[in-house]
């Protein structure tokens, strides 16, 4: 049997290294118009969003949101959204990428009081699903198609 590597190159997929933290997260880079940054990969966020803090970081245009983000621990927090934007993790990349922006000081407080490097943002499931993703938890590789 082929392994799980050799199969899904012969499907298209490119192979993006993941670092394991110390509070059991997988980290990735990722570029967001042309900037690179440090990032959570969490299955369970339905969007891909970014600190609002690096909003000029990563050179965004945002505007008002309705939606409500929560998260580890912290619930109906204020968003802005940015549409239009360029993210490349690996080869993989995608253009006109929606970004929900709110503050994730909350996520790396966390973090750092276990010993973690803070981040940038979260490539929530919205990337996952358009990336068809696979994720090889014993090889801490995620497999995007192109």
């Amino acid at each position: 049997m082929a392994s799980l590597k050799k199969f899904l190159k012969s499907k298209n997929y490119i192979k993006i290294p993941l670092v394991l933290t110390e509070t059991n997260h997988f980290e990735l880079t990722a570029t967001i118009n042309g900037v690179t940054g440090k990032f959570i990969l969490d299955t369970g966020a339905s969007n891909t969003c970014v600190g609002m803090d690096k909003i000029d970081f990563f050179k965004m245009l945002s505007e008002t949101s309705e939606i409500k983000a929560a998260g580890a621990g912290a619930t109906e927090m204020e968003t802005l959204v940015s549409t239009k934007n360029k993210i490349r993790i690996g080869d993989w990349k995608k253009s006109r990428q929606k970004i929900v922006l709110f503050d994730l000081s909350h996520v790396n407080e966390a973090l750092t009081s276990h010993n973690a490097l803070p981040v940038d943002g979260i490539i929530g499931a919205d990337i996952l699903k358009k990336g068809k993703a696979v994720i090889d938890y014993n090889k801490k590789s995620l497999y995007l198609k192109k």
